[in-house]
């Protein structure tokens, strides 16, 4: 299987959490802390799964997960909404822009790797 994971997220607390948690569980990370790079890093590496946030300055997560969707050699890569939005139609309208999952954040730690392998899973990638 894949062992990278590309993050696209501005924060850097939710950043080395995620990082230490995807580390601890044999995962390879990739970083990117805006819209631009994440899309700049993932046309040269195909990750197993993208982590993206959507609150990101620059360019939203709506709109980076429409310019990841546009480069065909990510069709089997999972992208996986990591936001605090949690309203009525923002888990749909992430959705629509081509995430693949959602998890709200706060995350758990004790149970976020078993829910981005089942969205991995669940997409295809093994």
């Amino acid at each position: 299987m894949n062992s990278k994971i590309l993050i696209i997220e501005d924060n850097e607390q939710n950043m080395y959490m995620l990082t230490y948690l995807l580390e601890n569980n044999n995962y390879t990370v990739l970083k990117a802390y805006n819209g631009p790079d994440g899309i700049s890093i993932s046309r040269e590496v195909v990750p197993a799964a993208i982590l993206l946030d959507i609150q990101l300055h620059e360019m939203d997560g709506y709109t980076v997960a429409r310019h990841l969707r546009e480069n065909k050699s990510l069709d089997a890569t999972p992208i996986i909404a990591v936001t605090s939005y949690a309203m009525v139609g923002d888990k749909e309208k992430v959705m629509e822009a081509g995430a693949d999952g959602y998890i709200e954040k706060p995350i758990d730690p004790d149970t976020f790797i078993e829910q981005m392998e089942t969205i991995i899973l669940q997409k295809g990638c093994t």
